[in-house]
């Protein structure tokens, strides 16, 4: 079959290459080197290229043939980019071609080209009735990826007996223009539709129909792990292949490395050797040998693409390097978007065996406008155990898919790179652009010193309204109201007064009130899910069907604008299997909507106490909050910078419809110090009954603040109660001061929840109770980080599943036993040992009632406070 393929190749290159001139280039390939005055060229790397002038290829050739003012020293070669075909008016190439696909390359320098400045280059590209740019202006791109030229790659299906190419100066600007450098042709097979990719929306196998006629854009093709590989070392189809580090998510790089010196790569019949060049296959990326730290964390990268497109990802596999030889020694996840593309991805099963070549494709939706952040991630296959807790990638290629409705590829112009400080344009390589820069930067900063004072005069007196996001009347201050706004997107005033959203576009979907209206059934009341400190929350449904919380800001909470902002801009830059999936926000009527993943199994403390549901095993107990322990060890280590969630609870631990646990709720976090500093200086925020009491007492917030909380939760997953309890006896008000008691006088098992009576081994048991005994150390460096929570967690699971097979646990154990077996005490009766009951000063969120009662803050006022345990 792969030889069937490969003549057929081969027959339509030699008839495309029959039905061109002169100016078609070995294997049917044309490359024209437009505006050039000698009729051929050299390029860097040494292949041929053809001045359009007197071809073939463009008949009644229009537009003036010009020569860049400038060669920036980046330019990989003169030709074809220091000449340029410029075009006034609307002009058509046209090329002879065989029916079947193709790649059209675009080679573009934006320069001043004698009287033709860079900035009125706006114009658009189509390929017969496919739009492949539309006002389209290259100097942005190229500020935008810091390159002075660039290449865009299109794979086209051409049916009938030649393919045209009409440049088109933009209507909707005066004085436009459009140019061209070099045109490149190459003739492929199908190298889209078989195998039919997946659709990636949490792992089911659902195939997505890629129609043969449908155009693609090359986003990102990347040689994992390995160098860059240039046009010549694709001799198939002259494909660049560029280095992956430049996309890798904060400082998770794993370890890249090649094939062993004595094996060699072979091509398998579903993997045609033109798929990927050999050396993408020779060279990899794995997370490296840690299994601790691999089980924590994923190997991630984040590409900018343009949002409202469908994206086809091909992933190149190819296990290179011994011991890996069998099934099971190396399975991993493929998350795309933080939605599951492939479960138990094992590469020798896929391939076939070590050196064999394998690759999948996926398809994945985008929603919104503007530029966006596309996210893919490997992580270890924790449920199947594997021999080795990691994942390996060889190459990724990622390909925008045409949107049908429209026949277009076209995205909008990046957006302008800001002033950096030392006054150049990031990205910039353009001549003459950091002098703009520095005297935008000297305006810019003498405009803000004049309104620093009048803003410093402003701030003292709405100090406290700005803390919460409120205006002087005690609500919201809106950050916009799109219905009187006529752009969402310059960020500038429209002639109707209003302002646009003060939030990035490219950070997650913005949805319309009245599509949010329209999800929730104008806010039914009957769908509401829960309530909480920002506001209701409720079942929604979009695109189609697919479920959603919907969670709707109350104006009169004390919750406002900066916790709106933080979800937002600290969901949109995370994605983990064990944190919740923001989906989008809405702020349009002066409402403040967060959209999210809808969990079917709600919150954890759904399942601990006041609630009808069934209590959980003590297993799921236990994975739930080895899952979350993992999203905050995350947060801490694993993110581009530490970030202090700053209000774990069990309320902010969401179980999905497998009970995997997600970390939700982002309003309060923090970025962590840096290696310069130890802490945060900051005003205490968080919930009574979690709050770390360091941080409440010298208002120093650090990693270890999450890790106290997170031991309220352990002590609350296994006793069943809340973090305080007003209405019970003062020394048990507090369940972490009263647990902490009760773990040191030896008499913890008889405050667990009686559900799990009987069902933990002792060895577990022990492991779990003084995990959550160090969490709650008064002081931080007593503390364990969260990764040495997660080990000890995992020990514990380990020490259960053992006693399980063993079938050391019994039903009904009597308490003279086991240490854990004993009766249940009473909210109303008294502890075992009294001692410490008749104390005034037990430590409740880090303070004593004494002190607090010396600061004006009486026994009622603070338990006021502690009634709405939930809020914050």
């Amino acid at each position: 079959m792969a030889h069937l393929t490969r003549c057929l190749t081969l027959l339509s290159i030699l008839s495309l290459a029959a039905a061109a001139d002169n100016n078609t280039i070995g294997s049917g390939q044309i490359r024209l080197d437009c505006g050039a005055s000698s009729p051929t060229g050299i390029d860097a790397d040494e292949r041929t290229w053809d001045s359009d002038t007197s071809s073939k290829f463009a008949p009644l050739l229009k537009g003036t043939a010009a020569a860049a003012s400038y060669q920036d020293p980046a330019l990989p070669s003169t030709t074809p980019y220091m000449t340029a075909r410029i075009f006034t008016s609307n002009y058509t190439y046209s090329f002879p071609a065989s029916p079947g696909r193709m790649f059209v390359r675009l080679y573009l320098y934006p320069s001043t080209y004698g009287n033709y400045a860079p900035s009125n280059a706006y114009f658009g590209v189509t390929a017969a009735n496919l739009t492949l740019l539309d006002k389209f202006n290259a100097s942005q791109t190229a500020l935008a990826i810091n390159s002075a030229s660039f290449v865009l790659e299109y794979s086209v299906n051409v049916s009938a007996g030649k393919l045209d190419l009409t440049f088109s100066p933009s209507t909707h600007h005066n004085g436009s223009y459009a140019f061209i450098n070099g045109i490149e042709i190459v003739p492929t097979p199908d190298l889209f539709t078989i195998p039919k990719p997946t659709l990636a929306n949490g792992g089911n196998p659902n195939p997505f129909l890629i129609d043969l006629a449908t155009g693609f854009q090359t986003m990102y093709r990347l040689n994992v792990g390995g160098q860059a590989i240039s046009p010549q070392g694709d001799v198939d189809f002259y494909r660049k292949w560029d280095d992956d580090r430049p996309y890798i998510y904060g400082s998770g790089f794993g370890v890249s490395f090649g094939k062993d010196k004595n094996l060699s790569i072979t091509y398998t019949p579903n993997v045609p050797n033109y798929t990927a060049p050999v050396n993408v296959y020779a060279s990899a990326r794995s997370m490296g040998p840690n299994p601790q730290v691999n089980m924590n964390s994923n190997l991630t990268w984040i590409f900018p693409v343009d949002a409202g497109f469908y994206y086809l990802l091909r992933f190149h596999f190819c296990e290179i390097q011994y011991p890996i030889t069998k099934v099971n020694q190396r399975s991993f996840f493929i998350y795309i978007n933080n939605q599951t593309a492939q479960q138990q991805m094992d590469v020798i099963v896929w391939s076939g065996g070590i050196g064999r070549t394998a690759y999948t494709d996926y398809a994945i939706i985008t929603t919104g406008s503007g530029q966006m952040d596309l996210w893919v991630a490997l992580h270890p296959d924790l449920s199947s155990r594997p021999e080795y807790f990691d994942a390996i990638l060889n190459g990724l290629e990622i390909f925008k898919i045409q949107n049908y409705e429209n026949n277009s590829l076209n995205g909008l112009n990046p957006p302008l790179p800001s002033v950096e400080p030392n006054g150049k344009i990031g990205g910039s390589n353009s001549k003459g652009a950091a002098p703009a820069a520095i005297g935008g930067a000297v305006g810019g900063f003498v405009v803000l010193l004049i309104a620093s004072v009048g803003v410093c005069v402003i701030c003292r007196r709405k100090k406290v309204a700005k803390e919460s996001g409120k205006s002087d009347d005690g609500h919201w201050t809106p950050l916009t109201d799109y219905s009187k706004s006529q752009s969402n997107t310059s960020g500038k005033t429209t002639n109707t007064g209003s302002r646009t959203s003060t939030l990035p576009s490219n950070l997650c979907r913005h949805f319309s009130f009245s599509e949010i209206q329209a999800a929730t059934n104008n806010f039914d009341q009957t769908s509401i899910l829960g309530k909480g400190g920002f506001g209701n929350v409720y079942l929604g449904e979009i695109d189609n069907g697919t479920k959603v919380a919907i969670k709707r800001g109350n104006p009169m909470s004390e919750q406002g604008v900066h916790e709106f902002q933080t979800e937002i801009e600290m969901l949109s830059k995370l994605r983990h299997r064990h944190l919740v999936s923001l989906i989008g926000y809405c702020e349009d009527m002066n409402e403040m909507i967060l959209v999210y993943d809808y969990m079917a199994n709600g919150t954890l403390r759904e399942h601990l106490y006041n609630s009808k549901k069934k209590p959980l095993s003590w297993k799921s107990r236990l994975e739930i909050c080895i899952g979350a322990a993992r999203g905050l060890h995350y947060l801490h280590t694993g993110a581009k910078d530490t970030i202090i969630h700053r209000d774990v609870k069990t309320t902010n631990i969401l179980l999905d419809d497998k009970l995997i646990a997600k970390v939700s709720d982002f309003g309060l976090s923090k970025t962590g110090p840096n290696v310069d500093n130890t802490h945060v200086s900051t005003v205490v925020k968080g919930s009574f009954g979690y709050l770390d009491p360091e941080y409440f007492r010298r208002q120093q917030l650090t990693e270890k603040s999450d890790v106290y909380s997170f031991g309220v939760v352990l002590f609350e997953v296994l006793c069943a109660r809340p973090a305080l309890s007003p209405s019970l006896p003062k020394e048990q008000v507090s369940l972490a001061d009263w647990a902490l008691h009760c773990q040191k006088k030896g008499i913890l098992g008889q405050i667990i929840d009686p559900y799990l009576q009987g069902k933990i081994s002792p060895q577990c048991f022990m492991k779990f109770a003084e995990t959550a005994e160090k969490c709650v150390a008064d002081h931080s460096i007593d503390r364990p980080s969260m990764a040495d929570v997660l080990w000890n967690l995992e020990f514990a699971l380990q020490l259960q599943d053992s006693a399980e097979d063993n079938s050391s646990l019994t039903e009904g154990t009597s308490s003279n036993t086991s240490p854990l077996i004993m009766p249940r005490l009473h909210p109303d009766e008294p502890p075992t040992d009294t001692t410490t009951t008749t104390s005034t000063t037990m430590s409740m969120t880090g303070r004593s009632l004494a002190s607090m009662e010396s600061d004006g803050l009486t026994p009622s006022s603070v338990f006021s406070q502690l009634m709405n345990p939930g809020g914050r």
